[in-house]
């Protein structure tokens, strides 16, 4: 019995379970670039796609998004215990895991990511205000937090190799 699950195949469940949840990858490399346009001299949307992919290959931001993304599928499927179905549902604002599990992805690059991650947590762009609407019957209390961090974390690494800085104080 193998213990440790194939990085390959996190990976391809990560990306089909965003898939899913209509989350498509280009969404999330708009969000680098709204964190990252104003730093880095002719920043392409290609270049934010290649550090989510390279955010995306980390086994801990594969594990978030898998347990994430099931914990609000359950929740939507009102499959969790009481209280914590209500928690999750009505994205309580005390409740504070979904925050929690989305700083394991953005501690992968650093302080930087910690920053960038309450910011846009705080104005919700793109991708993130949609995810964080509350329609009826969709739960993102997991998805949006992820989302934002997986950006929060490709724009730390975006910033760390951008070889215009020779001090990042971003």
């Amino acid at each position: 019995m193998n213990l440790v699950k194939d990085t390959t195949e996190l990976y391809r469940k990560a990306l089909e379970l965003l898939k899913e949840r209509k989350v498509e990858l280009t969404d999330i490399a708009e969000l680098v670039m709204f964190l990252q346009q104003s730093y880095i001299e002719d920043l392409t949307l290609a270049i934010c796609l290649e550090n989510v992919n390279a955010v995306l290959k980390k086994r801990e931001v594969q594990n978030a998004i898998i347990t994430g993304i099931q914990l609000d599928i359950l929740a939507e499927e009102n499959k969790l215990i009481q209280p914590l179905q209500d928690i999750i549902a009505e994205d309580e604002g005390l409740y504070g895991i979904d925050e929690i599990m989305a700083l394991s992805i953005v501690n992968v690059y650093g302080s930087i990511g910690l920053t960038n991650f309450g910011y846009i947590d705080k104005v919700k762009p793109g991708i993130l205000k949609r995810l964080n609407s509350h329609v009826p019957g969709e739960i993102h209390t997991f998805l949006d937090d992820i989302v934002g961090a997986i950006a929060a974390a490709a724009a730390s690494r975006l910033a760390h190799s951008d070889p215009t800085k020779s001090d990042i104080t971003q």
